[in-house]
């Protein structure tokens, strides 16, 4: 398991200056494996270690009082979520929840190394600060999408962003998952799709969308 980690961190991590982070990554942190759907991370809950995906992706939301969810940004391979970052070395509780989009391996560093990393290790900083600034772009887009957007352009940009990050035009996803991250009902989500395969845009099947 050390090994098959640190070639993945070779690939997906850049510290080129400093291959012995990749080293202390690995003796500090556990790896853990996902089935789509899995909750890595709940709302409401203390975090304890920062999640740092190897391979496969998952997707971060965040739920309303009312229990409507949105879809905040997607983790892929290589990739951190810096809510847990913020939240962790704060001391708060997530702010967000995290699903396995797919099958996943997670490296999970426990929240008292991340500052020993940061004196140690400029490279680590900058690893943060780089996704901070992915991350705070996403949440551009989601607020603009929010805003500006017709919730017809919302679906389909997010079933290209599956289908981008999937490498298929083929998305398995019902309708219920696709009402959930856009936060909006089932039936609006339904009747958009209808009229979208009509459009030429895509095909529906069952539990699948295939865009075309």
């Amino acid at each position: 398991m050390l090994l098959y980690t640190m070639s993945a961190l070779e690939n997906i991590i850049e510290f080129k200056s400093s291959p012995q982070i990749k080293e202390k990554l690995t003796s500090y942190s556990i790896a853990k494996k996902f089935k789509e759907g899995d909750v890595i991370l709940n709302e409401n809950v203390h975090i304890k270690s920062i999640p740092i995906v190897i391979s496969g992706s998952l997707k971060v939301l965040r739920t309303e009082d009312d229990g409507r969810e949105i879809l905040l940004y997607y983790i892929k391979s290589g990739e951190s979520c810096i809510m847990s970052f913020l939240g962790g070395m704060h001391h708060e509780t997530s702010k967000v929840k995290a699903i396995a989009e797919e099958d996943l391996e997670v490296l999970f560093l426990p929240i008292e190394k991340v500052s020993s990393l940061i004196k140690e290790y400029p490279e680590w900083l900058d690893y943060i600060f780089r996704m901070y600034h992915k991350r705070f772009e996403e949440l551009l887009e989601v607020v603009n999408a929010v805003a500006f957007k017709k919730v017809d352009q919302r679906l389909l940009d997010l079933l290209h962003k599956k289908a981008d990050l999937n490498q298929t035009k083929i998305i398995a996803v019902t309708h219920e998952q696709l009402a959930n991250e856009l936060g909006t009902a089932r039936v609006v989500v339904s009747r958009l799709l209808k009229q979208l395969e009509e459009a030429g845009e895509l095909e529906l099947g069952r539990n699948k969308i295939t865009l075309l």
